[in-house]
């Protein structure tokens, strides 16, 4: 128990060892004393609070804000002493900001809850008591046997047992991990493969040996020791056999594997990072200034308990007859009283902190989210998917964008790769209806006859139709069945899968030529060439790494001979070639590669009898030694392929999503510098970045790859920082793999940065996953510190969409992962765009302008200073953040760089804060003084006779007094906010208006009854008193235009004389005559796109000319079908034509 107490409290951590042991089928050892491992349970964690610690948890992160905390104190300090207000003026309002702050927060984390339980709740089964038993996936232990089915999802990191292949292997893709689609094989180990059935799993008796969990997807080192008849047998694993959380079961039935990651120890998992409070820049700027506040609070109340005691230094006023002393007062020490009024002025000038602040801006980031799902520009119509929030905090912090950090596999590309053209013997070929036709020649062969090929052109189809791993999956038939049954021809359930996605579009390429791939069974692959078929042996297959950038298969054809046939990069093929033609290839390349097309090289080399006998013992060596394996089969590879005959070459398209060009385009021109992280291949990354205009073709691309140590990575980042200061005119774009990035990172991160800050474009490849989020870190937290978005689809970008200011995730093909730990989620890359450029710009302008209004809008009866924030002033400002558009959003999206103009927070600075506050002293001291040089001397309104007492009637006085100050502050700030507002609604309208008659209905009735629960009466008759005096409403409009006239002025003035560019564009939309303004959305070929809602919200508001085409009612379409906006310039053009 003990132990267990220090393990939680982190003193004492489960794991001892380096290694953990792992019993398969939990077969614990019976002789001797075992102490069994304790490992973490199979449950994924993504929430951030839990029954138990919520309210706790909760109230810490509420009151670390500045404003909740000092009200709290606040509320104590009245609780404590007498102070010249009630409690409930503090506490009333700070229990309605936690309780709809809370309420919100637990909401959105029950939704992450929700999804970790469809997760952990998924059914599984597993191999318990000799049976095959149903569990759910949080149930799963390590060391259990778990049976995972064709596209099913791994539950936990697997060691693979057996499959339903003779052989023990299994495809898997690993999309969802490290972005790539394409098909990996997995071995299972001899002794464990032939165990297929649930009775031979319980019999084995097996002991897995491994490392502890680590987050590096691509490595593992174990070892299983398998007991046969008393023996045992000891084989090495590696990462080819641990199946990793998340990825997904392909072309295999089933499989079998043990349990030794599990939950938060899994891969996956620990490739996340830990999920924290993000924080906007709006309201790191709000903290800030209500700091300056409090430093003005603190200063008024000092101030005036100062000048309290210098009044009361005379008798006099010391101990008035209306206000003697008790004894205990006057022997109270001088100290404690000192405080206790200088509490006593916090408490009476505390409302110049706006607590309600809080719960507007609350209130506007959970309704204004709303707007982001109703659009139907943001609307996926094949997926059937809508813009989803997962957390409303941060809507603002779209506005503020400085770097995109995007994922490419699945982001940006869809994954769909294509043929295009090829090289042949120096001959560049494209495919003309299914037909091999020379570039510039037609297909004039009758579409029944079969295409005459040259030597040269039918041994380059048969060399890409072979080398590859390709697998081929019958979906009329449960399990692999025979492939050659299929031979006869190509039928629509037969499909293709690939180690890469390449090699499954020129597979699928040479089928359309002619010469088709009909699949493979043990050592014998066949293909049809013209209808003949032809079966060849498969003797040894060279697989791909990224050192060499090339794979091979050795195969034994028809005919006897031994022969290799090799593809891989340029670089990595022509120079070991000895023939053929090589300089003309190598152009073609450079061709294929200017048009974003993704080439390889294909070579053969034919074997004699002697040469082919020494290549298969050194291939037994090398793969059955025990130390140094990878360097001899290196060395061996090496050896093999070299002496090579070019055959040409192939470009393949990667398609990319719709639109991706130009939301980058539109991304760069908002001033949004944006930077691809990948897991994907050096070459395959450069090519898709060229194709989707995130490199341009001027541009120079520098490159830091392929360094192997400090020194030489140093010296690579001071030859590129040359290169960029002597060529500063020049464009530049950088790439990066992994490894370079770690000894770049480890030090000299201010040199990389500071190259990396020169170059328009970034392109970092062969990422692992916490390297992404390193990446954004790095950028995050750099002297600048700029607002990041990282945007990715797969588990693989999760720790980056954590560690980025805004995390964006894409409604993929490669899971949920991303979604689920996403603050926002789209389906498309092409989304991104309106997001930033339209909502994230309302969003900004609407809360900056909110903020600052709550400052300059923040004496009277406890009542009034309750409600004055609550009620009378904060309908019209919510109104105004859920709704106003300083620009049309088609506007927003045709002129990207109008979102420069409220970059770097420009509308929350300090000079436009101090401005705010200056305008708020400014009309309070109008207030105040106007109302008293107007109408402090007259006697019928502020000397009322009703009361006899002449201090009675003094203090009647001082009431009637302050509600007009109080009616003059409620009118003017609420007319300020109808100044600000650009975008008039009906709903504005209501509210506008509707507020300053609710001040005045409350009012009247506040103060024409006699409330028999108050303890006093002070504002009885003083409001009807005040009304019916003519002089006090001819001081109401002449205080209210002086306060409001000069602000109408430079108004004026700014925009004519110093205009900024959205200024300027509103000039524009006014002059156009834009007659259908849609507050929600707006698709960017000019159709409004409002969901019913929406639509509905549109038509109440009345914004729209009812002479213009409007929205069909009928069910099947809500959506306009003409053009929504006319422009009145367009109509008088045509009238005169």
């Amino acid at each position: 128990m003990l132990r267990w107490i220090r393990q939680q409290l982190g003193f004492d951590p489960p794991h001892q060892s380096d290694t953990r042991t792992v019993y398969i089928a939990n077969r614990f050892p019976q002789h001797g004393h075992y102490t069994p491992q304790r490992f973490a349970d199979n449950r994924i964690i993504s929430s951030k609070y839990t029954i138990w610690n919520f309210i706790p948890k909760n109230l810490f992160e509420q009151f670390r804000r500045i404003a909740n905390f000092y009200f709290l104190i606040i509320f104590l300090v009245q609780l404590m002493i007498d102070t010249p207000t009630s409690p409930v003026t503090s506490g009333l309002p700070l229990f309605f900001v936690i309780t709809v702050t809370a309420i919100k927060q637990g909401y959105e984390d029950w939704l992450r809850h929700k999804a970790d339980n469809e997760v952990n709740g998924a059914p599984v089964f597993v191999v318990r008591s000799g049976s095959l038993v149903q569990t759910r996936s949080k149930n799963i232990r390590v060391g259990d046997i778990v049976r995972v089915a064709k596209d099913e999802t791994f539950p936990a990191d697997l060691v693979l047992l057996s499959s339903d292949r003779a052989e023990g292997t299994c495809h898997i893709t690993t999309a969802s991990l490290d972005g790539e689609t394409n098909l990996k094989t997995h071995y299972a180990v001899p002794e464990t493969a032939v165990s297929q059935s649930v009775s031979r799993l319980e019999a084995l008796q097996a002991v897995v040996e491994c490392q502890q969990p680590e987050a590096d997807l691509y490595r593992f080192v174990g070892r299983i020791t398998v007991t046969q008849q008393g023996e045992e047998i000891v084989r090495p694993l590696g990462p080819e056999n641990l199946l990793l959380r998340g990825a997904r079961l392909k072309n295999t039935k089933e499989i079998f594997g043990v349990a030794v990651y599990t939950g938060m120890e899994s891969k996956m998992a620990l490739n996340y990072k830990c999920k924290s409070q993000k924080r906007s820049a709006v309201e790191k700027s709000m903290n800030t200034f209500l700091i300056i506040y409090l430093g003005i609070l603190l200063f008024e109340a000092i101030l005036s308990t100062i000048l309290k005691y210098a009044w009361q230094a005379e008798n006099k006023w010391d101990e008035p007859f209306y206000n003697e002393k008790t004894e205990q007062e006057r022997n109270s020490s001088k100290i404690l009283k000192f405080i206790s009024d200088f509490l006593a002025f916090l408490v009476l000038y505390n409302f110049i902190i706006p607590i309600s602040l809080y719960v507007t801006v609350e209130m506007q980031k959970f309704l204004g989210s709303f707007f982001i799902g109703w659009d139907l520009d943001l609307y996926h119509e094949e997926s059937d998917q809508r813009a989803q929030v997962n957390t409303s905090d941060l809507n603002e912090e779209l506005g503020q964008v400085e770097y995109v950090f995007t994922d490419k596999t699945g982001t940006l590309t869809e994954n769909e790769m294509q043929f295009q053209e090829c090289s042949i013997n120096g001959i560049k070929y494209q495919e003309i209806n299914g037909k091999l036709v020379p570039e510039g020649m037609t297909d004039d062969t009758p579409d029944s006859s079969a295409p005459r090929l040259s030597r040269e052109e039918e041994l380059f189809l048969k060399a890409v139709s072979l080398c590859h791993t390709v697998q081929i999956s019958y979906d009329q038939t449960d399990g692999p069945g025979d492939p050659f049954s299929h031979a006869n021809g190509f039928t629509a359930q037969m499909e293709y899968y690939a180690s890469s996605p390449d090699e499954k579009a020129l597979v699928e390429a040479t089928k359309r030529m002619g010469v088709m791939f009909t699949g493979s069974k043990g050592e014998t692959m066949e293909i049809k060439t013209f209808g003949k078929s032809e079966k060849y042996k498969l003797l040894h297959v060279l697989e791909f790494d990224p050192n060499r950038r090339r794979m091979s298969v050795i195969l034994q054809t028809p005919l006897g001979e031994k022969i290799l046939f090799t593809k891989g990069a340029e670089s990595a093929i022509l120079p070991y070639t000895k023939s053929g033609e090589i300089e003309k290839t190598r152009l073609h390349v450079d061709e294929f590669a200017l048009k974003g097309l993704r080439t390889l090289v294909v070579a053969y080399r034919l074997f004699s009898a002697e040469e082919y006998k020494e290549v298969e013992q050194r291939i037994h060596e090398a793969r059955t030694a025990l130390q140094q394996r990878e360097e001899r089969l290196a060395d061996v590879f090496s050896f093999i392929e070299k002496d090579l005959e070019l055959l040409g070459a192939t470009g393949v398209e990667d398609k990319l999503q719709e639109k991706v060009q130009e939301t980058i385009e539109a991304l760069r021109l908002a001033g949004i510098k944006v930077w691809v992280l990948t897991g994907d291949k050096h070459e395959t990354a450069v090519s898709v970045s060229l194709s989707c205009g995130h490199f341009h073709r001027t541009m120079n691309i520098l490159e830091l790859v392929q360094q192997k140590s400090d020194h030489e990575c140093a010296e690579q980042l001071r030859r590129l920082a040359r290169r960029i200061k002597d060529d500063h005119v020049i464009q530049h774009g950088l790439v990066v793999d992994g490894a370079s990035l770690s000894l770049a990172l480890r030090e000299h991160e201010k040199l990389f940065m500071e190259v990396c800050k020169n170059c328009s474009a970034v392109l970092c490849c062969r990422m692992a996953p916490l390297q992404k989020a390193k990446v954004v870190r790095l950028l995050k937290t750099s002297p600048e510190k700029p607002i990041t978005l990282a945007i990715g689809d797969g588990a693989n970008d999760v720790s980056m969409i954590q560690e980025a200011h805004v995390g964006i995730g894409i409604m993929g093909k490669e899971g949920r992962q991303a979604v689920r730990n996403s603050d926002y989620a789209i389906a498309r890359f092409k989304f991104l765009a309106k997001l930033l450029l339209v909502h994230g710009h309302f969003y900004y302008i609407r809360i900056a302008t909110l903020v600052q209004y709550f400052f300059y809008k923040t004496l009277y009866d406890s009542v009034y200073l309750t409600l004055y924030n609550i009620c009378f002033t904060s309908l019209p400002i919510l109104v105004y953040s859920l709704f106003e558009q300083l620009v049309h959003p088609h506007v927003l999206q045709s002129k990207p760089a109008l979102y420069r103009d409220i970059s770097k927070n420009s509308l929350l600075s300090f000079k436009t804060f101090l401005y705010w506050t200056l305008l708020g002293f400014c009309h309070a001291f109008i207030f105040f003084f106007g109302s008293y040089i107007l109408m402090g001397e007259d006697t019928t309104l502020m000397g009322n006779g009703q009361i006899l007492r002449a201090n009675r009637q003094l203090m009647f006085g001082n009431w009637t007094f302050g509600t007009l100050v109080f009616t003059v502050m409620v009118i003017t700030v609420t007319l300020k906010l109808a100044l600000e507002t650009h975008f008039w609604t009906w709903i504005n309208h209501f509210v506008t208006w509707g507020s300053i008659a609710f001040y005045f209905i409350f009012s009247l009735f506040y103060g024409g009854i006699i409330w028999p629960f108050l303890h006093t009466q002070d504002m009885y008759f003083v409001f009807v008193q005040l009304l019916s005096s003519g002089s006090a409403w001819f001081a109401i409009i002449i205080i209210i235009i002086t306060c409001l006239f000069p602000d109408v002025i430079k108004k004026v003035f700014y925009r004519h004389m110093q205009p900024t560019s959205t200024q300027k564009s509103q000039f524009i939309e006014a002059n156009a005559g834009i007659s259908c303004m849609d507050s929600l959305c707006c698709f960017s070929e000019g159709r409004s796109g409002c969901s019913r809602l929406a639509g509905l919200l549109e038509r109440l508001m009345g914004r729209c000319d009812p002479r213009a085409p409007r929205c069909d009612l009928s069910l099947s379409h809500f959506c306009c079908k003409h053009t929504a906006y006319k422009l009145e310039r367009e109509d008088a053009a045509a009238g005169q034509e």
